[in-house]
C-alpha cells in the first residue's frame, strides 16, 4: 500500500527492488556511464545495512509521507518484532527485519535522501539496496564524491566498510586500479568491470566451481543422463544471470564440465573393464558425446544469444 507512495519520488538511479527495475538494468547503466567517459568509480560499502537501520530516523522519513496511525503502527510493530536467537531474546533498535516483504522498501526509502543528494551534486551513482558505487570523469570529482558519501552515511547513524571501500582511478593506457586493492577494476553485482571488458568476480565463479565439483564427484553412482540434468539446472540459472560477461569465461567453464564427466565417465568404467587405458579421454568422448546427452554448453548459448532475431 505504501510503495506507491514513495516509488514516484524515488531518484532514478535506484534500481534495486522497484517495479519493472532489477539488476542487469543497473548494471547496463554502469556500461553506459563508463563508455561515456565515466571512468573514476569510488566502490562504497555499506557495513551490516540492512541490521543497522536506525528505527527512528527510519520512522520519521516514513511519517513525512504516511500519516495513517494504523499503518505506522503495523510498520513500527515489524520494526520491533523481538529477535530470538538460541536462548538469548532482545528488542533491536535498528535494523529491518530480514525476509519480511517490506525490507527492501524500507531500505530504499532510508538511502534515498543519498541518491538524491549525489544527484543534486551531478554525481552519476548507481545503487542496487545496499550495494552502490559513484561514477566521476575525475580523481578530483570521486575524492569529492567519496568525501559526500562518507559524509552523509556517518551523519545517518550507518558506517561504510573500510576495506571495502575505496577509489578507481584511471590510468594512461585507460585501464581501472585500485588505490587500496590489489589489481585493477571494481565489482558490482556479481561483475567484475576491468579493462573495458565486463567479467564474472572471483567469488561468483568459485561458487559455480564448488558447484560443479559438487555434481560431478567421481563417485557419484547416478547415469551420465541424471548427472547431466541436475548440472544443466545450475549452468542455465548461472548463464541467465551472467550471458552479459567476456566469453572466455563460458568457455574455461564448458572445458572444466567436460573434464569433470569424463573423469568420472572413466572411474565408472574401468570398474567393469580396461577402456580407456593408453586413450585420450577426450577421443573417447569427445565434446559432440556431451552434446548428443543433452549438456548446456555456455558458449553455444552465449553465441545464439548473440545472434539476431
Amino acid at each position: 500500500m505504501i510503495e506507491p507512495i514513495f516509488e514516484v519520488e524515488f531518484a532514478e538511479g535506484s534500481y534495486g527492488f522497484r517495479p519493472g527495475r532489477g539488476c542487469h538494468d543497473a548494471l547496463r547503466e554502469v556500461d553506459r556511464l563508463i563508455k561515456e567517459g565515466f571512468t573514476h568509480v569510488v566502490d562504497a560499502d555499506l557495513a551490516s545495512y540492512f541490521d543497522t537501520i536506525p528505527h527512528d530516523r527510519l520512522v520519521a522519513r516514513i511519517e513525512e509521507r504516511v500519516i495513517d496511525g494504523q499503518v505506522l503502527d503495523l510498520i513500527r510493530g515489524w520494526l520491533q518484532a523481538d529477535i530470538l536467537k538460541g536462548l538469548e531474546r532482545w528488542t533491536p533498535t535498528g535494523g529491518t527485519p530480514q525476509g519480511c516483504v517490506l525490507s527492501p522498501l524500507l531500505a530504499n526509502i532510508y538511502l534515498d535522501r543519498l541518491d538524491k543528494l549525489m544527484a543534486a551534486r551531478g554525481l552519476r551513482m548507481v545503487r542496487y539496496a545496499d550495494d552502490f558505487v559513484v561514477l566521476c570523469k575525475s580523481r578530483e570529482d570521486a575524492d569529492a564524491a567519496l568525501g559526500a558519501v562518507r559524509a552523509w552515511v556517518t551523519a545517518n547513524g550507518l558506517t561504510l566498510h573500510a576495506t571495502k571501500t575505496h577509489i578507481g582511478g584511471r590510468v594512461e593506457d585507460a585501464r581501472f586500479q585500485h588505490d587500496r586493492v590489489p589489481g585493477q577494476g571494481f565489482e558490482f553485482l556479481g561483475y567484475r568491470f576491468e579493462t573495458g571488458r565486463r567479467l564474472v568476480r572471483k567469488k561468483s565463479l568459485d561458487k559455480l566451481k564448488d558447484t560443479i565439483r559438487e555434481k560431478t564427484r567421481r563417485n557419484r553412482g547416478d547415469s551420465l543422463e541424471r548427472i547431466i540434468a541436475d548440472l544443466n539446472r545450475s549452468l542455465r540459472g548461472w548463464f541467465g544471470y551472467f550471458k552479459h560477461a567476456h566469453p572466455h569465461v563460458f568457455q574455461s567453464i564448458d572445458g572444466s564440465v567436460r573434464r569433470r564427466l569424463r573423469s568420472l565417465l572413466l572411474k565408472q568404467r574401468m570398474k567393469r573393464s580396461h577402456i580407456g587405458q593408453g586413450l585420450g579421454l577426450s577421443r573417447l568422448w569427445p565434446n559432440a558425446y556431451f552434446a548428443e546427452h543433452g549438456l548446456f554448453a555456455l558458449h553455444e548459448a552465449w553465441a545464439a544469444a548473440r545472434q539476431p532475431r
